[in-house]
C-alpha cells in the first residue's frame, strides 16, 4: 500500500499561499481597467476577473475579484503582485515561465526560476488536478492580453 504524502502537502499549503489566500493585496477592483477578463471553472466552481490598467504598453495597476480554492486565490494573488510595472510582453514571459515551473512542458533548460513567491506554488505538481487551479488566473491574462492586443486601435 502506498503512503500519502503528507509532507507534499504541507509544501502545497505553505506560509505564503495561506498569506495571499487569506490577505490578498490585489482583491479592489481597477479602476477603469483596459484589460478585464472573467476566467471559470465550471468543473470545481473557480472562478478569477482579472483587471489590468494598460499605459503605453507598461501594466501599471493590477487587480481581481475571484472566489474559488486558496491554490486559485494565492496564484491570482500572487501573479497580480507580479505583474505591475511588467509590460505586457514581460508579463506572457512571465506566464510562461510559471505554467512551465507547473507543467514541467517546454524545452531542457527553460527558465523557470526567478518567480519569487510564485515558486512556492510548484508544490502543486505533486497534486496534478490542482495545477488548473493555480493556472486559473494565469489563462485569463493571457486571454485578456489576447483581447486587448485585437482591439481596434483608438
Amino acid at each position: 500500500m502506498q503512503k500519502f504524502p503528507f509532507d507534499q502537502i504541507d509544501d502545497l499549503y505553505r506560509d505564503v499561499i495561506i498569506r495571499h489566500h487569506r490577505a490578498s493585496r490585489s482583491q479592489p477592483e481597477v479602476g477603469d481597467p483596459d484589460v478585464e477578463y472573467d476566467e471559470y471553472n465550471p468543473i470545481c466552481g473557480d472562478r478569477v476577473v482579472l483587471q489590468l490598467r494598460v499605459v503605453e504598453g507598461r501594466i501599471v495597476e493590477a487587480g481581481f475579484k475571484g472566489e474559488g480554492c486558496s491554490i486559485t486565490q494565492a496564484s491570482a494573488s500572487m501573479m497580480t503582485d507580479a505583474l505591475e510595472g511588467l509590460t505586457l510582453e514581460e508579463a506572457e514571459d512571465l506566464a510562461d515561465r510559471f505554467r512551465l515551473s507547473l507543467t514541467g512542458d517546454g524545452p531542457p533548460g527553460s527558465p523557470t526560476s526567478g518567480l519569487g513567491d510564485l515558486e512556492a506554488l510548484q508544490a502543486v505538481r505533486a497534486f496534478p488536478v490542482r495545477i488548473k487551479c493555480a493556472l486559473l488566473g494565469w489563462s485569463a491574462l493571457e486571454q485578456g492580453i489576447e483581447e486587448y492586443r485585437a482591439r481596434p486601435a483608438a
